[in-house]
């Protein structure tokens, strides 16, 4: 009886940690840049959330987004930093950069 109490313990604990991780992102996903090309060609968000761009690449981007109601235009981001972008709209986004025009994700922001 004791032993299946602690385990019930310790497997909260495991939890719980892990849960205040995804709370601490506020809600982040992070998109890889390598070879010159988004890791992924779609992403489904939430409005309000932010996608990350981490330049795991050995090249310089620049991300932007065109349209009628959201404009965003990064600085060049070196290889190692981050991007951040807030959708704070619905629609569907096509994320691009101005140094790689063939690099597209196209975003759903519900």
């Amino acid at each position: 009886m004791q032993i299946r109490k602690i385990s019930r313990v310790l497997a909260m604990t495991a939890v719980l940690p892990a849960a205040a991780a995804v709370a601490a992102v506020g809600g982040i996903v992070t998109v890889s840049q390598q070879n010159r090309a988004f890791a992924v060609s779609n992403e489904r968000i939430a409005h309000g959330q932010t996608i990350r761009f981490d330049n795991d690449d050995q090249f310089r981007h620049q991300i932007y987004v065109e349209s009628p109601s959201f404009n965003f235009e990064s600085d060049e981001a070196d290889p190692g930093t981050t991007v951040d972008i807030l959708f704070a709209k619905a629609g569907v986004f096509q994320v691009r950069c101005h140094i790689h025009p063939k690099m597209l994700l196209t975003v759903d922001v519900n």
